[in-house]
């Protein structure tokens, strides 16, 4: 499949735009009228439409030189945006090689992968990479294995150790974050990392969750969607930019909800990997504008009607209240009060 990479930012100007086919195969995340924080884990399994997200396990699309582009800048104001526990060298192997096979397998005309015993060839074409190593020797990279192919995939990746019958997050690169920061989280478990959610503690979620991932079986990965919303088509809404970020929420109008207010998805992927025994977690964030979200009707109604009813729990903690009442009213223009299908895919 040819991509079509398009020139675009994600800071200051903000020129990103989603093509009428990027907009269809969004990952909406609401499969009824109405939203409660859930577990809401499927198998990890091709889905959906032609060309949907759901296509490829490791998915790539027209977003994806600007992504790296953006990662890049990230990472040179910020550093600590990638970090690895010493302890994790043989789960970098792994996370590389899971991720060169599966972009190469699914898209042969931008990324290739040839293995000659331990000595492999990588070539990006989009970024114009072309690097031949050693398989185990991370010396034979230009930085660490997990930096160097997680500079060239779009999403954020968490590494987390499985001991002491928990998971400890002890590896990521996070520059595409919703307001939570590696550099704190980085060495805690499962139940610290998850502590400011609301209401999924009081009815048992994590502790559901955490079972279900300690018996995650390899070459069997799952799936869940998760949602929040930003102004601006802003990848990098970290604490520790809060400061260049957060104002944005004021700036909100009436007249300008339709081309500033995102809906900000993650499409969350959980693997097993072979070697280490530690579970990749991959957080791809994908982007919607509203203008964009209700060209799909179903949405439009949808998102309506989920943003109207949240419970005021969920309206605090993912940070809404300042323009959640004027996205609303917005969108109710677009809510004609028609059923809507099950499901997330467009009708």
């Amino acid at each position: 499949m040819n991509i079509n990479f398009r020139n675009e930012t994600f800071r200051e100007d903000y020129t990103f735009r989603n093509s009428p086919e990027s907009i269809r195969r969004f990952p909406f995340p609401f499969h009824e009228d109405k939203y409660m924080y859930a577990v809401n884990m499927e198998p990890h399994v091709a889905a959906g439409p032609p060309g949907h997200a759901y296509n490829n396990p490791i998915d790539v699309d027209e977003h994806y030189v600007a992504e790296m582009r953006d990662r890049a800048l990230v990472l040179k104001e910020d550093p600590l945006r990638y970090q690895a526990l010493p302890h994790m060298m043989a789960a970098q192997w792994d996370t590389l090689e899971l991720l060169m096979e599966h972009q190469a397998a699914a898209y042969p005309e931008h990324f290739s992968l040839t293995k000659d015993g331990d000595r492999w060839r990588w070539i990006n074409r989009p970024l114009g990479i072309d690097q031949t190593f050693t398989f185990g020797d991370a010396a034979s990279l230009p930085m660490e294995p997990f930096e160097f192919i997680t500079r060239q995939a779009q999403g954020d990746f968490c590494i987390v150790d499985q001991r002491d019958g928990n998971l400890w997050m002890d590896a990521g690169m996070v520059t595409t974050q919703a307001d939570w920061s590696l550099d704190f989280d980085v060495g805690m478990n499962f139940f610290e990392w998850h502590g400011p959610v609301p209401l999924a503690h009081e009815i048992g979620v994590f502790e559901r969750a955490l079972k279900f991932l300690l018996n995650l079986q390899q070459g069997k990965p799952v799936r869940r969607l998760n949602w929040t919303m930003t102004i601006n088509p802003r990848l990098d809404t970290s604490p520790e930019n809060y400061h260049k970020w957060g104002p944005d929420r004021a700036t909100v109008t009436p007249e300008n909800v339709g081309n500033k207010v995102h809906l900000r998805c993650e499409l969350q992927s959980l693997w097993r990997l072979p070697r280490s025994n530690a579970i990749l977690f991959v957080i791809r964030c994908y982007l919607i504008k509203m203008e964009e979200l209700v060209t799909i009707p179903k949405w439009g109604r949808r998102f309506h009607r989920v943003l109207r009813d949240l419970p005021p729990e969920l309206i605090d903690y993912k940070g809404l209240t300042r323009y959640r009442p004027a996205t609303v009213e917005w969108l109710s223009a677009h809510d004609d009060g028609k059923p809507t299908s099950p499901g997330i895919y467009p009708d």
